[in-house]
């Protein structure tokens, strides 16, 4: 088996976020004392980041890229965007839980290694998302253009909500509520579907031509993003609807999110992810995908 080697930007700026996850998480392990529950989020963060780019590496220099059951139009680009979403919620959430809570100095020396080297992976990331899309008039797979990579945008802000949303259960209270929860189940499978059905290949196999599929999908998911983003704040924040108008006193404190602080991110989330939609449906009405 030959060994394929051609030096290129992608190649080195994979090698980079590779090598920057890797020192995130090994730092954190070995000196950072990290404790359980969001400790382990970040270290999967970035330990799933490195492998998986690590993967790509290897398949691309032993030239296996015809034998791997995936399209690797579609996969590397997917990984990447994802990763550079989990290293962003990682540089995030680690100094917001663990640079406040360092009790010695080489401890703190520790995480601020960590998180320097967790933003140097989101940007090397973020850089391979880059060079990877897309350019007008280029074929490409369909996870290389500007609605596939919002579908995985859109796919990681759902994931937030559904965190926020399930502990405590923040939609059971009114039908109107548990409404919002199926809007996000509905469009996180579509939107996954969608991904997954690109990344494998498999879009030939639809009873019905793709891109119309894709087109009627952002349409119908930018209806229900807008009603849930209407809907959500209205329930819980508006007194006549039994929400509440003002922030809770026992929210001052700084052990974590309290429930509404927690509805008021969902509610963020939700004008989010419809403002992706919304720019997943512009892109999807333009966009002449030709598949390989």
């Amino acid at each position: 088996m030959a060994i394929v080697f051609h030096t290129s930007p992608l190649l080195w700026t994979r090698l980079a976020a590779m090598i920057f996850a890797c020192v995130a998480f090994s730092v954190a392990v070995h000196g950072g004392r990290i404790a359980h529950g969001t400790g382990d989020w970040c270290i999967f963060c970035w330990a799933f980041s490195f492998a998986g780019t690590l993967l790509v590496i290897l398949v691309e220099l032993f030239g296996l890229q015809t034998r791997a059951p995936l399209s690797w139009k579609n996969f590397p680009i997917t990984f990447a965007c994802y990763a550079a979403l989990l290293c962003l919620s990682a540089s995030i959430i680690f100094p917001l839980y663990f640079l406040k809570g360092s009790t010695g100095q080489r401890e703190s020396d520790f995480r601020i290694v960590s998180t320097v080297f967790s933003c140097l992976a989101t940007i090397a990331y973020m850089c391979e998302v880059s060079i990877s899309k897309a350019r007008p008039g280029e074929v490409a797979g369909y996870m290389a253009t500007a609605p596939g990579l919002l579908k995985v945008c859109e796919t990681f802000v759902a994931c937030i909500i559904f965190v926020f949303v399930s502990d405590p259960v923040l939609y059971d209270r009114q039908h109107e509520l548990k409404y919002c929860m199926a809007v996000y189940c509905i469009c996180f499978i579509l939107s996954a579907a969608i991904i997954l059905l690109c990344v494998g290949e498999c879009t030939g196999c639809l009873p019905f031509p793709f891109a119309r599929f894709l087109s009627a999908y952002a349409l119908l998911a930018v209806a229900l993003y807008l009603s849930a983003t209407i809907i959500w704040p209205i329930f819980n924040f508006d007194p006549k609807h039994n929400g509440t108008k003002d922030r809770p006193s026992s929210c001052s404190g700084t052990q974590g999110l309290c429930i509404w602080d927690k509805l008021m991110a969902v509610a963020v989330l939700t004008a989010v992810n419809f403002i992706l939609y919304l720019a997943d449906l512009i892109y999807s009405a333009r966009l002449v995908f030709v598949s390989a």
